[in-house]
């Protein structure tokens, strides 16, 4: 990829958004191109854009001092989940950034947790080390299924925002699985059983009953589904169906790409998708000892990348963003409707139990120090090693 300074971002010729009927989509919000541009323009700039950076500590302190060329899949996967940040800790709907205005706290420490250095904790030094322990050697490119692996690993050390990611393996998103944000129940479960009660609800009930509190407590998910729509090209039968999940409320949009790139797809107009690139380096930012940081060049000033959703590799993946049990509730309604449309063909399965064929991820070690890669390798799709050889 060629290097840009970010100058040239700014002041550069870059395509402008099309004067267009069709309604353009971003994240679950829809606009119209012919009287809300500005808008539009303001909601990607607001977006997290992590790109390559050159100039950063040496990754395990002798590694690369740069992502240039192999990076990319890795800062699409801190745009995901820099959004589900965005989500958990401003809202979707009204929080816009805006050059040179004093920022909120939140914003400050969330853009804090992806700087390119060791000790934040979805830096590139984070993802590309936590990665070796998936066979990934610093330096490798990643697909998108590895890198949900890896974020689902290092969002464990975040106690600030109190997030689970779920990654939905074989295509199947298992309602059970809410569970996962709702840690109290395994302990419910655990002291009914010990106290010989046989439904859990004659516990809940009884006189050792959980508090209000902390049975409402519902951890904030990320759901990251990897997919393949497709052998060499994306079939054509998914093409509605991923377009309207970007007009879930609870989209956080797609990483995937097209042959030679990585892209952070946020949105749709018409045949095209709108996406953010990570294929620009840009120096690193120091930031000063307060925590306090130039934060121009990590937001879009440009009007978004578009290509035709044909382009599209077939190697994707999805990502959902449910704050509350309602709103999880309220993605499974819409993703039934959607499987509803016997004229669009499903990009995954939503089940309320776990297929017995199914083996249980979470029932493999995924801690930092895991050994057992081999068993662990058996949920990646060779899609990482098809998708994964660039040419830059």
């Amino acid at each position: 990829s060629a290097t840009l300074t970010y100058d040239t971002l700014r002041f550069g010729e870059f395509e402008d958004f099309p004067e267009t009927t069709e309604p353009v989509w971003i994240l679950g919000r829809e606009y119209s191109a012919l009287t809300e541009k500005d808008g539009i323009l303001s909601d990607v700039t607001s977006r997290l854009w992590f790109t390559y950076r050159k100039g950063f500590p040496p990754i395990g302190g002798t590694g690369p001092t740069s992502d240039t060329g192999w990076g990319c899949m890795l800062r699409c996967g801190q745009m995901i989940l820099g959004q589900a940040l965005m989500c958990r800790h401003l809202g979707r709907a009204d929080w816009r950034w805006v050059s040179g205005e004093e920022q909120r706290h939140e914003y400050v420490n969330i853009l804090n947790a992806f700087i390119d250095k060791k000790d934040s904790y979805y830096s590139i030094h984070q993802i590309a080390q936590m990665g070796v322990g998936e066979g990934k050697p610093i330096g490798q490119w990643y697909g998108p299924n590895t890198v949900a692996q890896v974020l689902k690993k290092l969002v464990v050390f975040d106690t600030w925002s109190k997030l689970v990611v779920h990654v939905a393996m074989d295509n199947t998103v298992v309602n059970r699985r809410k569970r996962l944000c709702m840690p109290w129940l395994d302990k419910a479960e655990a002291c009914a059983a010990s106290e010989g009660v046989g439904e859990l609800n004659g516990y809940l009930e009884g006189a050792c009953a959980f508090s209000e509190e902390e049975t409402a407590l519902w951890k904030p998910l990320v759901l990251l589904i990897p997919l393949r729509l497709g052998l060499t090209d994306i079939n054509e039968a998914y093409i509605e169906t991923l377009k309207k999940c970007f007009m879930l409320p609870q989209s956080l949009g797609v990483i995937g790409g097209k042959p030679n790139s990585a892209h952070y797809f946020i949105g749709y107009v018409g045949e095209e998708l709108i996406y953010l690139d990570p294929h620009t380096t840009q120096t690193a930012v120091d930031p000063c000892e307060d925590g306090t940081f130039t934060d121009d060049s990590y937001h879009c000033q440009h009007p978004p990348c578009r290509m035709h959703i044909c382009e599209l590799d077939p190697s994707i993946a999805a990502g959902f963003f449910c704050r509350t049990e309602d709103e999880f509730d309220d993605w499974c309604m819409r993703i039934r409707r959607l499987s509803c449309n016997r004229d669009n063909l499903p990009m995954f399965e939503l089940v309320e139990s776990q297929p017995s064929h199914m083996v249980s991820v979470d029932a493999i070690n995924l801690t930092p120090d895991f050994s057992d890669s081999e068993r662990l390798e058996r949920f990646f799709y060779s899609e990482d090693e098809e998708f994964e050889i660039l040419s830059f």
